[in-house]
């Protein structure tokens, strides 16, 4: 049973002689666009100048190829993907739990926490839970969460609307 070929994803762009069409639309080393040649020609250009002819865009009709330092190359492309990854924000779901009958300095503290969160680029799940009897008040920890929202309206959106799941009260909130 033979091995599977790597696909060209793994090895990234094809190069000289891995270039499969005969013609291509070749851009030389200064960046000026040279037009249609045959490969052997394009090949031959790069080897006069001592670099490598890389297959930029294969979908094209012609294949774009370019000729340049294919180790050169290959550092600035793993350079730009390690600032892509640097620069990517994990969005985190933080929860605050609260219940019901809140009092007013105890919401104050949850309130700080959330604004922090959202300061951080995070979203935040509020969990309202509902004990014993309090389900038969469910108005009150609706009125929480409208609070909420109201007292969090500039600086963050209601991703998805107060909603029972089971005994507690749910409502996600996102930084704006």
């Amino acid at each position: 049973m033979r091995p599977e070929p790597q696909s060209r994803e793994n090895q990234g762009p094809r190069i000289n002689d891995q270039i499969r069409a005969r013609e291509v639309r070749l851009i030389d080393e200064n960046g000026q666009n040279v037009g249609v040649i045959a490969k052997f020609d394009a090949l031959a250009r790069a080897g006069d100048v001592g670099l490598d002819l890389v297959e930029i865009s294969p979908d094209a009709e012609p294949p774009v190829c370019k000729i340049l330092d294919f180790g050169k190359f290959k550092f600035q492309e793993q350079k730009k993907a390690a600032e892509a990854r640097k620069n990517q924000k994990i969005v985190e779901l933080k929860e605050i739990k609260m219940r019901p009958g809140i009092d007013d300095h105890d919401y104050d503290v949850k309130l700080r926490a959330i604004k922090r969160f959202f300061e951080e680029g995070d979203k935040v799940k509020i969990t309202l839970r509902f004990r014993g009897r309090e389900m038969a008040h469910s108005q009150l920890g609706m009125a929480v969460l409208q609070r909420v929202k109201v007292d969090t309206e500039a600086i963050a959106k209601v991703e998805s609307e107060p909603r029972f799941e089971g005994r507690q009260m749910v409502m996600v909130l996102a930084p704006k």
